[in-house]
């Protein structure tokens, strides 16, 4: 009998913001699931739905860098580990990994490589962006009981008007990225 390909998605979501973490996700979907596509393509209720449908029929692992690594390693390097741990933690070694992105992070426990675009491409990978925009949207949600101050969970730790005003007013707290803008101003150092 032939060995079944399974193949896994990787995503990741929060590269860009001013605080909390990076988190990844690797996803191999076990059965079809209609409506996938780039996390940020979608509703939140929709994303929230879609997430629910992926947990219950599909295998994932989630790997998350801090926001200390992120300012220790650099953004880039610290999503690379991201994507690692949450091929590590997917606990089922795949046939192939694809990647969202232009690179392929070093030593998976599988070959990979990587799909500009992919997020909207492959629906593994599309799955696997659902489920790191909703794990790290959670944690920012957390951070928000945590640090009602900043708004976070309106913002998600983005550069928005009011997260910069809350940033001049306290100063940074411990989730953001120090190695960011504007936290890399001599207030704040």
């Amino acid at each position: 009998m032939p060995k079944t390909e399974l193949i896994a998605g990787i995503d990741e979501a929060g590269r860009g913001p001013l605080a909390g973490p990076v988190v990844a996700a690797a996803v191999i979907l076990r059965v079809p699931i209609a409506g996938l596509d780039d996390s940020k393509k979608l509703s939140a209720k929709r994303r929230d739905a879609l997430a629910a449908q992926i947990r219950e029929t599909a295998i994932f692992g989630v790997g998350i860098a801090e926001p200390e690594e992120i300012d220790r390693i650099n953004i880039l390097q610290a999503t690379m580990i991201a994507m690692r741990r949450a091929a590590i933690n997917l606990g089922q070694i795949p046939t192939e990994f694809l990647i969202d992105g232009n690179r392929t992070p070093e030593h998976l426990p599988a070959p990979g490589r990587f799909i500009i675009g992919g997020d909207a491409l492959e629906p593994c990978i599309s799955a696997a962006s659902i489920i790191a925009k909703t794990v790290r949207d959670g944690l920012m949600i957390s951070a928000a009981d945590r640090w009602p101050a900043y708004g976070f969970d309106g913002h998600k730790g983005y550069g928005a008007r009011a997260h910069l005003d809350a940033i001049a007013e306290h100063g940074p707290c411990p989730i953001h990225r120090m190695s960011f803008s504007p936290m890399r101003q001599p207030a704040f150092v």
